[in-house]
Order: structure tokens, then sequence, then C-alpha cells
């Protein structure tokens, strides 16, 4: 008769949404392990310094917290404010240290494929026997080569962002996300006009990609679409969401952003893009489109309110940054209203 706890690894490998394996990983440390608490926390790279984002933390008398929302990576605690947490990055190693009086905390590196990704922390009233500290290590080791395979399935080979086919259930989860925080968005859409930190979704093109592969050849091409991403990383925070969306199209997510504060974004990328000097190919530049993300909407209500802002921009002169918002209330543009299949001008 299977063993419970193999049982209980094979239900947890059986998640693809990272929030739920995050939760799946905690339960079953809870269920198996005599411990008041487990926390898990992700590494956010801010520059130079390391911070630490609350993924999932469960208690025996408080119940579950999920992941924190996060406006500004610098609004996270820096890693080296917890010591143990820190010596257990920095070391690739299991620490442990008094938490209070009688309690003691055990903090497990968590790997990804090339580097230390997050901690776990387990508190307990008396320090970890090896042979549980093992059981832990061995789960965690599970749940790191999981996520090597979802990495497989959902990043784009080249660039290493995110690949189109995980855009949509992304979006799904934003969507969830936003109608929580105003649940009666869909009776009153003016609602979220109110709302202080909306998301937004840029879709970007490089410009004259074509004229790039055909001068240069698809080697230089590649190239390019790598080193944009590049730089797409280097501009955006952590907690951005960024896809590879197909060919030389590009789409960033920025959530809890105020609307200058969505435009200084996608301003920061392209000037960053114009001023790099490409191998070979030399200048370079990007358009792009911008709308705000409604509760109401589903993805592709989103990208096409995107895509009509991206198309004013490479047909006004290419190298710029529009908002379908603006392009729509000036004339510009004119808006789509859809009803069911049905598109009304």
């Amino acid at each position: 008769m299977p063993h419970p706890l193999l049982n209980s690894v094979a239900a947890t490998t059986t998640h693809r949404d990272r929030d739920e394996l995050d939760r799946a990983v905690a339960r079953l440390l809870m269920e198996f392990l005599d411990t008041y608490s487990i926390t898990l926390l992700r590494l956010v790279a801010d520059g130079p310094i390391k911070r630490l984002q609350h993924r999932v933390r469960m208690c025996r008398d408080d119940g579950e917290l999920g992941p924190t929302s996060v406006s500004d990576v610098e609004n996270l605690p820096a890693l080296t404010e917890f010591p143990a947490c820190h010596e257990c990055a920095l070391r690739g190693e299991v620490v442990t240290s008094h938490a209070a009086q009688d309690r003691y905390m055990t903090v497990f590196p968590v790997s990804g494929e090339r580097e230390i990704v997050g901690v776990l922390i387990i508190e307990t009233s008396v320090a970890l026997p090896s042979r549980e500290a093992d059981l832990v290590l061995g789960i965690l080791g599970i749940l790191r080569n999981h996520l090597a395979l979802l990495d497989y399935g959902e990043l784009d080979t080249l660039t290493g962002l995110l690949n189109r086919k995980t855009f949509e259930g992304y979006f799904d989860k934003l969507h969830r996300r936003r109608l929580e925080a105003t649940p009666d968005a869909l009776q009153n859409p003016l609602q979220v006009a109110s709302v202080p930190e909306a998301s937004w979704l840029a879709l970007i093109d490089i410009d004259h990609f074509k004229s790039i592969n055909d001068s240069y050849g698809h080697l230089f091409g590649d190239e390019v679409l790598l080193l944009v991403s590049r730089l797409m990383k280097q501009s955006f925070r952590a907690t951005d969401q960024l896809f590879r969306f197909g060919g030389e199209e590009f789409i960033v997510v920025l959530e809890h952003a105020t609307e200058p504060g969505a435009r200084i974004a996608f301003e920061r990328l392209r000037a960053r893009i114009e001023a790099y000097s490409f191998p070979q190919v030399g200048r370079v530049t990007i358009s792009v489109g911008y709308t705000r993300v409604n509760p109401q909407d589903i993805p592709p209500l989103c990208v096409e309110r995107a895509d009509a802002a991206l198309y004013y921009a490479k047909t006004h002169g290419r190298n710029n940054v529009r908002n379908s918002e603006e392009l729509i209330a000036s004339g510009e543009i004119s808006a789509k209203v859809h009803k069911g299949d049905v598109e009304l001008f």
C-alpha cells in the first residue's frame, strides 16, 4: 500500500500553478512535521540588493496567508535584515537558530536551476531532527525538479521570457485578483477609474525587424531578440511579467502602477533600447502600445486595445509609446465595443 507521504508528494506535483504549488508544499510539510509554522519566501532582485517576497505562510493556530502583492520591489525587506535567511541563501545550506525562547527556526535554501531562488522557514519547539531535515531537503529537491519542468514548458527557449501559451493563464489569475479587489467592477465598470494602482498591458514591437533579418541574417536577428529581452529584464521590476508573444513582439504586464508610472516604465525601455549599440546591427528601436487592464477584460480584448495603440505608434513615426485610452479620448482611434461575438463600432 502506498505510503501517505508518497501520496502527498504525488498530489503536490500535479500542480502547475505556482501559487497553488507553494501552498501544496507548505500543507504537505505541515501535515508530516510537528511544527508551529511554515513560511516560504521568494528572493527578488532589486539591482544588487536581494529582497524577500512572502509567498505563503501556514501556522498551526492562525491559518494560512497567501502571497503578498508588491507595488514597488524596494518596499520589500532586504535579505540582509534577516541573518539566518541571509546566511542560508549565501551558503546554500540549512541554517538553524533560536526564533524565541522556546522555539527554533530552521531555514532551508530553495534552489532553482542555477541559483538559490528562495528560502523555507520551519518553526518548531525543538531543533529539527536530522531525519526530518533530510525529509524536507528531499521534498525541496522534488520541488526543484518539478519547477524545472514547468520552466521548460513556460519559458521561451531563445529569450528566457515567459512564452505565449502561459499568457492566458497568467491573465486569468490577474483577472481574478482584480475582481477580488473591486467586487462591484463588473456591475459598475466606471469604478475601475477609482482604483489607485491599476494593471497595464503593453504590446511591444521591434521596428523594421524584417529588414534586420534580411540585411544581417537570422543569427543577428536572434541576437537582437535576445538583447532586447535582456534590456527588458533590466528595465522592469522583478514582479512585472514579461512575455515573448511571437516573432519580434513582446507583452509586458505591470501590476500596481499608476498611469504616469506605467508611461515612465515603457518610455524608459524605449529610450534604453534606442541608446543601446547592437553588435553589427547598430541602432534598434521599438514601438509600444499600452492599455489599462479592466476587471471585465478577457485577453483578446485587452491585447486588441494595446495592438490598436501599437499600430498608431508604428504609423506615426515608430520609436514611440502610445496609450490606448488617451488615443480614444482624443479621437485618434475609435473604441470597439464588443457584445458577445458581435463587434459594434
